[in-house]
């Protein structure tokens, strides 16, 4: 097939691709609500994963309609990580369920998609803390942590910055917590179709990773997954014993210490 033939790639350079991102990005924050508001004492990992896909795929149901042969709905299944579970964390109805308590430290991310172009969200919140009863100590120390790196990163992610700038900001901020980010994990480039594009930004790399790592600068057009973890630990990741591991969206599941606790931000990030 010639070049002239070949579907030339589609990015926010075009009105309707940003009006599919807006579309499905209102869709996964509503989705997101609907999964933290049920978060509460008493209730189970796998229904509110359950409830978040079920919102997914009814809402996305109701949009581009005359479109018959628009694929839509979730781009990344609901998954609900508490405590020292890092992310990713959907399981199935086979597994062993896990039940919320108040003090929990809860991560929700999903992601949704409209003909492709993909909407990711991430949330980190403890169980039972309210006004009068606010988060103190290092649960609250973390959060801020993930907080402010997420806030660095709608800043720094822009034309003609490095991926290097993100992750030195990241660190910077952590330590300033005696908090860690998560060692080695990637925020992605997201294009049509693709959930893990070829560039990143690499979150608390070892010796070797920051020899490996291709940096790289940032484009008008281009489109990120943010993905901020923060631990209260070293920020290493170590395998969950596979008897007690729920299902994770992982080649291996991952667990940090068990003292740990750990937050989760994340965000899509569009650059014109």
């Amino acid at each position: 097939m010639s070049g002239d033939d070949e579907a030339q790639e589609q990015t926010i350079a075009d009105d309707l691709v940003v009006t599919k991102y807006k579309m499905g990005a209102e869709i996964a924050n509503q989705a997101l609500k609907t999964v933290v508001v049920a978060a509460t004492a008493g209730v189970s990992v796998l229904s509110l994963c359950e409830k978040g896909d079920a919102f997914i795929m009814a809402e996305t149901g109701k949009i581009f309609k005359k479109e018959k042969d628009m694929k839509k709905g979730i781009a990344f299944p609901t998954c609900v990580s508490v405590n020292n579970c890092v992310c990713h964390c959907s399981p199935l109805k086979s597994d062993p369920d896990v039940i919320l308590k108040d003090g929990d430290l809860v991560k929700v991310d999903l992601g949704v998609h409209v003909d492709g172009f993909i909407s990711n969200v991430a949330h980190s919140f403890v169980v039972g803390v309210t006004k009068d009863n606010p988060l103190t100590g290092r649960k609250a120390d973390v959060i801020k942590a993930a907080h402010l790196c997420a806030e660095a990163a709608l800043r720094l992610v822009k034309p003609g910055n490095q991926n290097t700038q993100v992750t030195e900001a990241w660190n910077k901020i952590a330590k300033s917590y005696k908090c860690s980010p998560i060692e080695g994990m990637l925020s992605h480039q997201l294009k049509q179709h693709v959930i893990d594009g070829e560039k990143t930004i690499i979150q608390n790399p070892t010796d070797q990773q920051k020899k490996d790592h291709e940096k790289a600068e940032f484009e008008v057009h281009e489109v990120y997954a943010v993905d901020v973890l923060i631990s209260t630990g070293e920020g290493k990741v170590s395998l969950w014993p596979s008897s007690s591991s729920p299902c994770c969206l992982w080649p291996m599941d991952h667990c940090e210490s068990p003292t740990a606790s750990l937050s989760r931000n994340s965000i899509s990030l569009s650059m014109r």
